[in-house]
């Protein structure tokens, strides 16, 4: 079995969204602090990776929100490692509020192991393999499923640039993994003010679009100053359902940094029940839309 490890976080209130839910990003946020913990309660901290001149960069996280989490929640995250591969690994993560079963979301994110000084991709050491799973690690692993490539954009695919500001930065001078959730998020609400459904809009008329799962992929490194292009359209509609695809660019060059699918649902405010996607709605959305993916 391998080593799980659990830290508490209490929601604030400048963490929250405009409807009081803990803001999706910052689910991200509880991620990798919990993961920096559990390593280093194996051993492996900030320090061992800098004597060793190695480190884990994240290529994918997944995380499903379940419920909203609001202010002053007190949620316990915990986290395992599922497996190692030769040059990366997957950890898991369980979102649950404190001294409850009631789970709040749940997720996990793929590592890959990096040589510090070429940022080329290095074996993961036997002893870190049994510092994670001091009992043994099992003779297989579970296959990965691969990450969902969305459909190609329509005509009408929203176009929104950001320039990456010091705020968005982490300590290894990268875009912090949970920013481009930020990027995302802000794609998002513009997206839907263009098509004539801003928030307040649809606040009117007693419904919103709750996030019920982001799938992320980092390619490549954004860095500070960098300007991005993010482009975004939607897919795979459903009657209360629809996922949103997102591509993020370096606008010089075009070279693709990371992509999102963001699986959101249509729920009526004083019910908290999922409803039918309004068909004024999907009219003035059509151009942004892969129809030939869409079902019933």
């Amino acid at each position: 079995m391998p080593l799980t490890h659990s830290r508490s976080f209490r929601v604030r209130n400048y963490e929250c969204d405009a409807y009081g839910h803990l803001n999706n990003a910052n689910y991200v946020r509880y991620m990798q602090e919990t993961a920096m913990d559990a390593s280093a309660a194996a051993g492996y901290g900030i320090i061992r990776y800098a004597e060793m001149g190695r480190q884990w960069w994240i290529r994918a996280t997944e995380i499903e929100y379940l419920r909203p989490a609001i202010y002053n929640d007190q949620v316990e995250v915990k986290t395992w490692v599922a497996d190692f591969r030769r040059v990366s690994s997957r950890r898991m993560y369980e979102f649950r509020l404190a001294g409850t079963d009631e789970m709040v979301a749940r997720g996990h994110s793929d590592w890959v192991f990096l040589d510090t000084a070429t940022g080329r991709p290095a074996s993961v050491p036997p002893e870190m393999g049994t510092a994670f799973y001091p009992e043994g690690q099992p003779a297989t692993f579970p296959e990965r499923e691969r990450f969902p490539v969305a459909p190609p954009p329509p005509p009408g695919a929203f176009k929104m640039s950001v320039q990456v500001a010091w705020k968005d930065i982490d300590s290894v001078q990268h875009v912090n993994n949970a920013a481009y959730l930020e990027y995302v998020e802000e794609c998002g609400m513009q997206v839907v003010a263009a098509h004539r459904w801003p928030w307040k809009r649809m606040a009117e008329a007693g419904f919103a679009i709750f996030l019920r799962k982001h799938q992320v992929q980092y390619l490549q490194p954004a860095l500070l100053g960098d300007a991005l292009e993010l482009s975004t359209w939607a897919y795979d509609i459903k009657r209360s359902t629809a996922t949103r695809a997102y591509a993020i660019r370096r606008a010089g060059d075009g070279t693709l940094l990371a992509q999102v699918n963001s699986l959101g649902v249509w729920v009526d405010l004083a019910t908290g029940r999922p409803i039918r996607i309004p068909a004024d709605l999907m009219a003035d959305f059509a151009p942004n839309l892969v129809t030939d993916h869409r079902t019933t």
